[in-house]
């Protein structure tokens, strides 16, 4: 398992005084891309009439969005103006792009603006589809990352996932934050301060609540947050270690690790902390579980002797054996599909993010890192967000499911870790 975390786990820490801060904007986290998918699509995002009113162009969020993933060539179109209405598809053709989104944004009432977006297919002069929606004007960026969800969608027919979030803990000397910021590292916001450990954190199915561990109580603690109000109740404080909190596709219901009748072991409860079921037991430590949309729990354990990935049905039952290559893999993570499984394999003395296909029993390392922590899958399966470690500090990092496109996340100052990516938004 982590050994980090596994320190954490088995020290007790002096109590802290905690700080709710519902909105708290810190330090944005910085992306670079270094690597992109093979065949980019060469897409044209032309400026939007009438943007110049907003405080920030949308398209600029939208293009921002599209060269980040990794899978799109952004053609520039030149200093000559692009109608909205009546498209120069011959000339965005003739720079390379295939496809073609123009927009209007015009005045709606009530301080509120109406946008509008097409979607053309330049060599067939065809119409990919268009969108329309309000919005106020301190909303721009969220407008911009739906705009660019759309375009991802018609053209790659799978969902995108700029509009949704991603949580981490940033250390900052003393002081340890949990922040919640856009996909992007834009618009950070902190949902709670301390001066002692906070780890695990874990998004609910519909994006509302965060549960997480917090050593403020001199010992492990899982708590669940609401995110609309600051209010937060215990969801797991018994006897020895809480720790390792996951969801349950249905949101009802969280994956734990407790101390409380001997080592690690795997129990389930209800969001408020009540009906708690142990699922397995094992004469050795389990722990990290992760839900899959099967129904099935993942999870590390030494049971063997060594540490790898076993699995049990929600219910409790027999565990299996998942992971035989290699003597180290950890920390779990079920595709959003449950056909893959993303975990942390130590091969060479490196500790790095590896793909497994559960059907084909396939392994794919995907990072070139030596450190990485805390694998956690984009809603659409295409991204895994983790941490690692370069230069003695932690970043976040992300990587493509096939492990071409390689994204960078970091902040000015202090150690990032523990991310979790949030789940679509639901409209």
């Amino acid at each position: 398992m982590n050994l980090r975390i596994l320190s954490l786990l088995r020290s007790a820490v002096p109590a802290s005084v905690l700080v709710l801060a519902s909105a708290f904007a810190h330090a944005q986290l910085t992306v670079e891309v270094s690597g992109a998918g093979s065949n980019r699509m060469p897409v044209a995002v032309a400026a939007f009439e009438g943007e110049s009113a907003l405080p920030r162009a949308i398209t600029d969020v939208v293009r921002a969005d599209l060269e980040r993933s990794g899978l799109f060539k952004l053609v520039e179109l030149g200093p000559a103006p692009m109608g909205a209405d009546n498209p120069d598809l011959a000339r965005a053709r003739s720079r390379g792009a295939d496809s073609l989104a123009v927009g209007t944004i015009a005045p709606a009432g009530g301080g509120r603006y109406q946008v509008t977006v097409r979607l053309l297919d330049t060599p067939k002069q065809l119409s990919l589809g268009s969108q329309a929606m309000t919005m106020a004007p301190n909303q721009y960026r969220t407008t911009g990352h739906r705009i660019a969800d759309f375009i991802y969608e018609k053209l790659t027919g799978e969902p995108g996932v700029f509009s949704t979030r991603i949580a981490y803990v940033v250390k900052s000397g003393p002081r340890y934050e949990l922040q919640i910021a856009d996909a992007d590292g834009s618009n950070a916001q902190t949902a709670l301060v301390s001066r002692e450990p906070i780890i695990s954190p874990a998004w609910s199915p519909d994006g509302t609540r965060l549960a997480y561990v917090s050593f403020e109580a001199k010992k492990p603690v899982v708590y669940v947050h609401s995110l609309a109000s600051g209010q937060r109740n215990v969801a797991a404080n018994f006897k020895g270690s809480n720790s390792a909190p996951a969801w349950s596709p249905d949101g009802r219901r969280l994956a734990v690790v407790l101390t409380k009748d001997g080592q690690s072991q795997l129990y389930s409860v209800n969001a408020d902390g009540s009906g708690v079921q142990r699922l397995a037991s094992s004469a050795g430590i389990d722990t990290e579980p992760a839900w899959s949309p099967d129904g099935m729990i993942y999870f590390t354990s030494d049971r063997g002797g060594s540490p790898q990935i076993y699995r049990v049905p929600a219910g409790g039952g027999d565990a299996q054996r998942v992971t035989f290559e290699g003597s180290y893999n950890v920390s779990p993570r079920p595709s959003p599909d449950g056909k893959s499984l993303v975990y942390v394999s130590r091969n060479g003395g490196r500790f790095q993010v590896t793909l497994l296909d559960l059907a084909s029993r396939q392994t794919q390392i995907l990072t070139d890192s030596s450190k990485d922590e805390s694998p956690s899958f984009a809603p659409n399966g295409r991204m895994v967000l983790y941490a690692t470690e370069i230069g003695g500090r932690g970043v976040l990092a992300a990587v493509s499911s096939d492990g071409r496109v390689k994204q960078r996340l970091s902040v000015q100052s202090g150690d990032v870790r523990e991310p979790a990516w949030g789940p679509q938004p639901r409209n």
